[in-house]
């Protein structure tokens, strides 16, 4: 990709970001995540976490281990420790799973976050999760047939747009669990697919009122800690040019 298409890449992305974050901090007032936009977006109910939350903590306090299912060291942290209920029901931590957990036929895996420190019940979008991964196999089949990815704009370094016209196929509308707005795909150069969450940390940057960032710090942290959900199947993103750019690892 030449310089001439990044700029213009880097270009439409800013005036996107901003365009979205002002009229979303027009129509939110207060609260990042409206609660009629949750009830669209099909959110698990805020007392399913805080019964998994409890029976965690219960369960950790008198065996001194996390009830999580064993992930490899490879295992994105986003991906990386599910919760186990059988260890839960098993020891009558938990009377039921949740209607929400992907167990019982709901849209979300519940994951254990900062395992180490503070244990914190965050919740996994398994819809996004599905779509990224539908995506992901057109691009790899694509890859292998053409010995390249099917790469369109320059996003960010390293990072594309997805060409869905070399592909035959038609974009999925995947839809943010944080702000009900339809998220990007994209392409790195080895063929890796990820969901870009740039719109929604621009949102919620601005509507933090912060003005110093430190650029060290991956940005994902920041929708962490003010919901009750994880980026799915995304890059990490530092602070740079005054906006969210996605970054290799």
């Amino acid at each position: 990709m030449n310089n001439h298409l990044m700029a213009n890449g880097r270009m439409w992305r800013k005036g996107t970001i901003l365009v979205v974050a002002l009229v979303a901090l027009l129509v939110v007032s207060g609260c990042m995540y409206p609660q009629e936009q949750r009830r669209q977006n099909g959110v698990a109910p805020k007392e399913a976490i805080r019964n998994v939350q409890g029976a965690m903590d219960q369960y950790q306090s008198e065996t001194g281990m996390l009830p999580i299912i064993t992930a490899s060291s490879e295992t994105p942290v986003y991906e990386k420790f599910l919760v186990d209920f059988s260890i839960l029901q098993r020891g009558g931590y938990l009377s039921d799973i949740p209607s929400a957990a992907f167990e019982k036929g709901g849209n979300f895996r519940f994951l254990v976050l900062d395992e180490e420190t503070k244990p914190t019940i965050k919740l996994q979008d398994i819809v996004t999760f599905q779509k990224i991964n539908d995506v992901q196999k057109w691009v790899t089949d694509y890859r292998h047939d053409h010995g390249k990815v099917p790469a369109g704009e320059a996003m960010y370094p390293g990072f594309f747009q997805i060409d869905y016209k070399l592909l035959n196929k038609t974009e999925p509308t995947i839809s943010s669990v944080y702000s009900g707005q339809s998220l990007l795909t994209l392409v790195d150069e080895q063929g890796v697919v990820y969901a870009d969450y740039a719109l929604d940390l621009m949102q919620l940057i601005q509507q933090s009122g912060q003005t110093e960032i430190d650029e060290q710090l991956d940005l994902r942290t920041l929708l962490v800690e003010h919901s009750d959900y994880v980026p799915v199947k995304s890059p990490a993103y530092r602070w740079a040019g005054n906006e969210p750019q996605a970054v290799q690892p």
